[in-house]
């Protein structure tokens, strides 16, 4: 039976020494790119507790990919290597690309979605936009052009941000992504 990939990354992070494990919440705090992880979610925490805001930040797969780089970083290639064989095999056919979903319907999400202040608020948590946008963008009068702007800036950052999107679809809008997915 093969592993999650947050079971993998568990079992990476239970590997690593104190000193080696110190060294990687560091970097994972020194991180530029979106979404950024904030320090109180990171000092003091559990390699279960970790692992847990690698997935809830960046997604499973992507939690994969900025561990790996962050082994790396601190030197740990062989604990990378062996995660990265752990795990890339691992790809459940049944889970839509959050990447396509949000482009491939992305008219009809501009047009459908009515809990746009829900989503907006979850981005702003997990940082995928900042408090100068979402308040931008909240001060837009229909959900159309809060949806377009949320496309034509923040959406175009990453497939990291395209995920944490589609699981606040998924979270705030169930019918309408379950309507899209079987319409695929």
């Amino acid at each position: 039976m093969r592993k999650t990939i947050k079971l993998a990354l568990v079992s990476a992070l239970e590997d690593l020494t104190k000193d080696n494990f110190d060294k990687f919440c560091h970097q994972l705090l020194d991180r530029r790119e979106a979404p950024r992880v904030k320090r109180n979610k990171v000092e003091s925490k559990s390699r279960l507790e970790i692992a847990d805001v690698l997935v809830s930040h960046f997604t499973e797969e992507g939690a994969l990919r900025v561990t790996v780089a962050l082994l790396k970083a601190i030197g740990c290639r062989n604990e990378a290597e062996e995660l990265g064989e752990a795990v890339y095999t691992h790809v459940s056919p049944l889970e839509p690309d959050s990447k396509d979903f949000v482009e491939k319907h992305r008219g009809q999400l501009i047009q459908r979605v009515s809990n746009i202040a829900l989503i907006l608020d979850e981005l702003l948590d997990k940082e995928v936009i900042q408090q100068e946008t979402y308040t931008r963008i909240r001060a837009l009068s229909t959900s159309q052009e809060k949806m377009r702007e949320l496309y034509s800036g923040p959406l175009q950052a990453s497939a990291a941000c395209k995920k944490i999107f589609y699981d606040s679809l998924l979270e705030n809008e169930k019918p309408l992504v379950k309507e899209l997915s079987e319409k695929d």
